[in-house]
């Protein structure tokens, strides 16, 4: 089973480069709420590309 663009899970290293902020900052987003949906694995934390695009066309003003 292939696994699409939009369904592959990205770590915070690479949703961090994505969004120009600090791993730090994803993290502090995750315990505010705030930031793109994420996924925990056995307290591992995945994104997927299609929400980060989605907090990302949610953030545009």
């Amino acid at each position: 089973m292939a696994i699409s663009d939009t369904t592959r899970l990205l770590t915070s290293k690479e949703v961090a480069g994505m969004l120009a902020v600090s791993e730090s900052t994803l993290s502090r987003w995750r315990e505010h709420g705030t930031g793109p949906r994420y996924l925990s694995l056995g307290g591992i934390f995945r994104y997927t590309v299609q929400d980060v695009q989605s907090y990302i066309e949610g953030a545009r003003a």
